[in-house]
């Protein structure tokens, strides 16, 4: 081969463009390609090697060609994916959630090892050389962070594939199935939290929906963004370690001890995104809204009704003009019931509540009772924590005029089947509120296929500032509401003798608005667009799968709510230890539970107690911070 050849044939490399070299026809190429590869066995194709080479070279990447990923600009349009246009990898880099056709491609080879590297292995006091199943579901006791890093992008992919997990078992945290249901005591039982279940019904690109597959009553059937909403955020691949860093308050020590925040129930931590935004609002656009003529009037408009839309469009409303601001659920409730209830509720029509729902769904429907003489009905709960349909369909009466329930319990996290139980009260004629408050941050809610005539929800629950909360109402409820307070911003016109009020849902927002905590809520609707309520449902569901089972096997510890549907919560007592007393020593391992009666003091007494403890579960939890509570549990309990 000469030398003007063999200059010829780096132009045909991979990730070298070949296209106009000079002096070389497709002959040339022929030629050249067969003298390299003639003596290699199986070497020749029917195709011309020139001509494969030159495709190649066309159409691979440098990156492609050395890591088996499709190049940067590699990309799908097609209807399959709710990203049009996203690079699709070819390794399996899944998410638990996510199908490949959401995943972005990585940009490096640096980049796709950053995805699936684990951490050091000493950092968790494993030797390098410990055997790991070569199974991707792992023995309970093992964790990703004890798992080596793959030498490879190649040798990655074994690694990170995914499985059907075999029946009757779980992969807790992406590991082996876990046969734990004869460990653990005999009144336990425990749903999997296996993915199917969550989204059997779900219609997600690129699974075909099992012929008559159960439908799942916590999970609204439609994840996908609707037609008409924003387009989608880039979205994030899931990595519990990459979203904590964004929660800057979890470096935070407490007693010495890294901060273990398990209170989510109560409230929420707040990621850098939110404060950002908070800051750069009060920084460079804070002003009254609607009102004025000025540019930071405008400014501060644009970002509260932005956050509006971003609200109606995470809870799939019809419109913004659905969505009513309020200080959070407790306000929205009320505003519900002293509204719509003073005109539409009278003398011996009833309202039906259930035994699971915070006081905030309690007091106002007993000042309505009160004021107009209702009454009261109250849905039965189960030794498990369940609100049965049969139960709920005898509670209801040719009297019934309106239902307020929970979506999810905030003392046992029980997940409450509204979708049905909206369907059996709108036979009946009664409209129906739900208190999502524990629900919206746990997985993807969609109004709009609940057929919810109110859902209400706090943004301080929601990863977003407190002071600040949602009514979702339905157009032509709203509508027929008469305003709850008076004030600025309500009307239309206001004399001495008379006053007309403002359409909703200006109707219903009274005064100055929380002008900087609705934009905070609006960021941190983005900042979870971005990972996926999808993602953060799955990652839930395993860690409340996970600190079921550890819970469970504590000698003298006792479950309280084992319903198979749940969310986020995992209350217990002790038999030696009050909750008070419990959760104060907790504290002393750095680790925050809520430990009382949780504002659900009916639920309480349903169960013969005054309080539990009340470890609650969020998108940044961890399996190791399950291990770390599970610790101080049995060390406070051996004292």
């Amino acid at each position: 081969m000469t030398t003007s050849e063999a200059a010829s044939l780096v132009g045909i490399l991979p990730g070298v463009t070949a296209v106009g070299a000079p002096g070389v026809d497709d002959a040339t190429l022929d030629r050249i390609t067969g003298n390299l590869l003639g003596p290699i066995p199986a070497a020749a194709a029917p195709e011309s090697a020139g001509t494969v080479a030159l495709n190649s070279a066309r159409t691979t990447s440098p990156i492609a060609a050395t890591s088996g990923l499709p190049g940067p600009t590699t990309g799908v349009g097609s209807a399959a994916s709710p990203f049009p246009g996203a690079p699709i990898p070819a390794a399996p880099y899944l998410d638990a959630a996510v199908h490949q056709s959401q995943i972005p491609a990585p940009a490096s080879i640096a980049a796709a090892a950053a995805q699936t590297a684990i951490p050091d292995a000493a950092v968790s006091g494993v030797p390098s050389s410990s055997a790991i199943p070569a199974s991707p579901y792992l023995d309970a006791g093992i964790h990703q962070s004890q798992i080596p890093a793959p030498s490879s992008v190649a040798a990655a992919a074994p690694q990170t594939a995914i499985p059907e997990a075999p029946a009757g078992s779980i992969p807790v945290h992406g590991t082996t199935p876990i046969n734990w249901a004869p460990e653990l005591p005999a009144n336990v039982e425990i749903h999997d939290g296996s993915l199917p279940r969550l989204f059997e019904d779900a219609a997600l690109p690129g699974r075909t929906p099992t012929s008559g597959a159960p439908s799942y009553y916590f999970l609204t059937p439609v994840l996908a963004r609707r037609p008409d909403a924003a387009p989608a955020l880039g979205r994030r691949l899931f990595d519990v370690n990459d979203i904590r860093r964004d929660f800057p308050i979890l470096e935070e020590r407490v007693h010495g001890k890294r901060l273990v925040w398990l209170d989510n129930a109560a409230t929420t931590q707040k990621p850098q995104a939110v404060i950002d935004r908070l800051v750069h609002y009060y920084s460079h656009e804070y002003s009254n809204v609607h009102r004025a003529a000025h540019e930071l009037a405008a400014r501060s408009t644009d970002a509260y009704e932005s956050a509006r839309e971003k609200v109606q469009r995470f809870l799939g409303a019809g419109s913004a003009e659905e969505i009513v601001f309020v200080r959070g659920t407790t306000e929205a409730v009320n505003l519900v019931a002293a509204s719509y209830g003073s005109k539409f509720v009278g003398e011996g029509d009833e309202i039906v509540l259930s035994t699971l729902e915070h006081h905030s769904n309690i007091v106002p429907w007993q000042f309505l009772a009160e004021r107009v003489g209702a009454v009261i009905r109250v849905v039965p709960v189960t030794d498990r924590g369940e609100v049965l349909l049969s139960d709920f369909e005898r509670t209801l009466t040719t009297k019934t005029k309106f239902v307020s329930l929970t979506h999810v319990s905030n003392a046992l996290g029980t997940i409450l089947p509204v979708r049905e139980m909206i369907q059996i009260a709108h036979r009946r004629g009664a409209k129906v509120l739900i208190d999502g408050a524990q629900a919206v941050s746990h997985f993807p809610v969609n109004v709009q296929e609940l057929d919810a005539d109110f859902y209400a929800l706090s943004g301080h629950k929601l990863f977003g500032p407190s002071a600040i909360g949602v009514l979702y109402g339905k157009k032509a409820l709203l509508d027929e509401m008469p305003p709850w307070q008076g004030g600025g911003n309500m009307i239309q016109r206001v004399t001495f003798e008379n006053s007309t009020f403002a359409d909703p849902p200006q109707r219903f927002e009274a005064g100055t608005a929380a002008l900087g905590p609705a934009v905070g809520l609006g960021a941190a609707v983005d900042y979870l667009d971005r990972i996926g309520m999808q993602n953060v449902a799955v990652h839930g569901r395993s860690l409340l799968a996970y600190a079921t089972e550890r819970l469970a096997r504590i000698p003298g510890v006792t479950l309280i709510g084992t319903a198979p549907e749940k969310a986020g919560v995992v209350s217990f007592i002790t038999d030696k230890i009050p909750a008070e007393e419990m959760g104060k020593i907790l504290d002393q391992d750095g680790i925050a539970v809520r430990a009382g009666h949780h504002c659900a003091q009916p639920t309480m007494d349903r169960f013969g107690l005054e309080a539990t403890v009340r470890p609650s579960l969020a998108l940044y939890n961890t399996h190791d911070e399950i291990d770390q509570l599970e610790r101080a549990v049995r060390r406070a309990l051996q004292k």
